[in-house]
């Protein structure tokens, strides 16, 4: 009867340990609280559109058929082209500063004889006084002298490898819409082009012409007028003076200020004056036009 109280005992302890010890074995898990988020939905994807940007195509600021010189490949045929279009207005321009240079020079020779001047030739020097920008103060000798450094030729050669440089052998921007070959420019609002690369508060313009003699009249007038050119023009008074004549790539080295790249623009149109002798040299029936 013990044995079985015992066991009965035994047996209710067994019971309450299988049945307490998963429980007491069991290490109790960290509690999670899960928040309620609101997940926003992703914005739908915008597709912009690629706009292919519209090249401007600039209408010439002027009436003048020029040749198509960027379609021209073969090189010496583009030379000739080019030489010959503007090579008219160039040698236009010379001889009528050859023309205004021998007034002054038999005036010169009046006033030096003690004689006076007429009053035709009075108003004839004052115009070219006026526009050549001489001290109007100063004595009628001393207005010639004056007048006789800026009154004279540039060499066409001079004129013509500037003329390709400038303008890229007659294709650039400005040559096309504004007929300037020689970069020339001009600081009245409208006056011209503005440059691509200008600088913020830069107020310049690349100048327009309405004709090629008046691109070649506003070079000769930049390079006779303009006190940046004041050494060049002595040079050329050098030359005549010791009755030499003007060599181009003498002239040349009086262009130092027509370029920011100074002494480097000199050679590229000093080697460009070498290598293009054959294309200035007129041909026979040029030569009989210009003579009548």
């Amino acid at each position: 009867m013990k044995k079985m109280l015992f066991i009965r005992f035994v047996l209710s302890i067994a019971l309450v340990i299988a049945v307490v010890a998963p429980f007491t074995f069991l290490v109790p898990k960290p509690l999670v609280i899960v928040a309620e988020v609101s997940v926003e939905p992703e914005p739908a994807k915008v597709i912009v559109p690629v706009v292919e940007k519209v090249k401007v195509i600039e209408k010439p600021l002027h009436q003048v058929s020029l040749p198509n010189f960027a379609a021209i490949y073969d090189i010496p045929t583009k030379k000739r082209q080019f030489f010959s279009f503007i090579r008219p207005a160039i040698d236009a321009k010379n001889n009528e500063l050859t023309q205004d240079r021998r007034k002054l020079e038999y005036w010169h020779g009046q006033i030096s004889l003690g004689l006076g001047l007429t009053s035709a030739e009075q108003t004839s020097l004052q115009g070219l006084v006026k526009l050549y920008r001489i001290n109007k103060q100063a004595s009628t000798l001393q207005q010639i002298n004056d007048l006789l450094l800026r009154v004279d030729n540039i060499p066409t050669s001079l004129v013509l490898v500037q003329a390709a440089n400038e303008s890229a052998w007659g294709t650039s921007r400005f040559a096309r819409i504004g007929l300037n070959f020689f970069g020339i420019w001009c600081y009245k609002t409208g006056c011209g082009m503005v440059p691509g690369g200008r600088d913020t508060g830069a107020k310049h313009e690349v100048a327009a012409f309405q004709s090629i003699d008046a691109a070649v009249s506003g070079y000769f007038n930049n390079i006779n007028k303009h006190n940046a050119y004041h050494v060049f023009r002595t040079i050329r008074a050098e030359l005549r003076a010791q009755d030499q004549p003007l060599d181009a790539e003498i002239l040349a080295t009086g262009l130092l200020p027509y370029s920011e790249r100074g002494a480097q623009y000199v050679l590229d149109l000093t080697d460009m004056l070498r290598h293009n002798q054959r294309y200035f040299v007129r041909s026979n029936d040029q030569q009989t036009a210009l003579a009548d």
